[in-house]
């Protein structure tokens, strides 16, 4: 049975990527189909994978900057030629799964969710800090166009598989199809609780406005509280000059000194909606408590009051609030560490063979 895997974009380093990998050893002969790759931002181990890339990997800034072209994406997956598979796994965020398959081809979709900017989140992004007057009067008609190509091409997946219940519910919404939830896997293997404890909270995080890295920062700034913030993104510059006195921006790091930062932070910062989130998940493997905006993926993988602490509203007065719940209130790092590790990478990939054999597809 031949089978491909099908990804957005190898841009940068996240949960998708790391479902992407964990896929890949139950096929370890499949190629990567990417609208960009960008090696020189993903894990060295890519490097030795069967990468191929649509056109837009040759258009100007396309690495880097990939974003601007999303009108052309559509196209760019449409023009893969997966003719030659049996089964073709999509890893899809938004636009992987508007591939075209044969009539015989199964396509499974692992869905991270239906696309963000284009469905639940379109306002947020319309309004966000980095759209100008211009990108506002062109987004609505752009968006248009996605949200139809984006609800058609739900019809070319055989199956759906959601990364979180959340993200099943928005499939049932958009989609109107029904999936089966697979969590994404956490590396609990790789990272350790340790016995340093250092004064600071931490956030690892791409630095996009969604995330609302702004909101921890302003939390600690008024708090006067250390805060470690990791991660690099269009939000840096503007980040950076908000930061007060206890705020240092680390930029990128390597995974060494990142799991160490988890091992020894005080408790891990988590103030955006996310449609699972991975990292709440590392810092928990590494026996640290998770403080979260108590919606979206979060409810799934922290528990209130045994490995993190949830703040209702997502602002900053709801976030200093659990923050100042925190210094009154003890975790157990093992029972955090136990937690974490039921989303084991191996628990990830039984699952997800078990889905594949009940289809006839492993």
């Amino acid at each position: 049975m031949k089978t491909a895997i099908v990804v957005d974009w190898l841009t940068q380093m996240g949960g998708a990527e790391r479902v992407v990998l964990a896929i890949k050893e139950l096929f370890p002969e499949a190629p990567i189909y990417a609208t960009v790759y960008n090696p020189d931002t993903v894990d060295r181990v890519f490097h030795d994978m069967d990468v191929r890339t649509s056109f837009i990997q040759r258009l100007p800034g396309a690495k880097k900057s990939y974003q601007k072209y999303l009108p052309l994406m559509p196209t760019a997956v449409e023009q893969f030629d997966l003719s030659e598979f049996d089964l073709v796994i999509s890893s899809s965020s938004s636009m992987a799964k508007g591939i075209l398959t044969r009539a015989e081809t199964v396509h499974v979709c692992y869905c991270h969710t239906p696309m963000r900017y284009a469905w639940d989140f379109y306002h947020e992004y319309l309004n966000g800090p980095d759209v100008g007057w211009l990108k506002r009067k062109v987004i609505p008609w752009l968006m248009n166009y996605i949200r139809m190509w984006d609800r058609l091409t739900a019809d070319r997946v055989d199956y759906f598989i959601a990364n979180s219940e959340t993200v099943a519910r928005r499939i049932k919404k958009h989609y109107h199809r029904d999936s089966v939830v697979i969590n994404p896997p956490v590396e609990a293997s790789f990272f350790t609780p340790g016995d340093i404890d250092e004064d600071y909270f931490l956030v690892i995080s791409r630095l996009v406005p969604y995330k609302r890295v702004d909101m921890a920062i302003q939390a600690c700034n008024e708090l006067g509280l250390p805060l470690r913030v990791i991660g690099t993104g269009p939000e840096f510059d503007r980040l950076k000059a908000m930061a007060g006195p206890t705020v240092k921006m680390m930029g990128r790091l390597s995974e060494e000194e990142i799991k160490t930062h988890y091992s020894q932070c005080r408790a891990f910062l988590f103030p955006g909606e996310e449609d699972f989130g991975i990292t709440p998940l590392e810092a928990q493997a590494s026996g640290r408590p998770v403080i979260a905006f108590g919606k979206g993926g979060a409810l799934e993988t922290v528990v209130d009051g045994k490995t993190g602490l949830f703040f209702a509203e997502q602002t900053v007065d709801s976030l200093k609030s659990s923050i100042k719940r925190f210094e009154n209130t003890s975790f157990d790092r093992q029972v955090i560490r136990q937690h974490a590790e039921k989303y084991d990478k191996v628990s990830f990939q039984e699952a997800f063979k078990s889905f594949l054999d009940s289809i006839g597809k492993f």
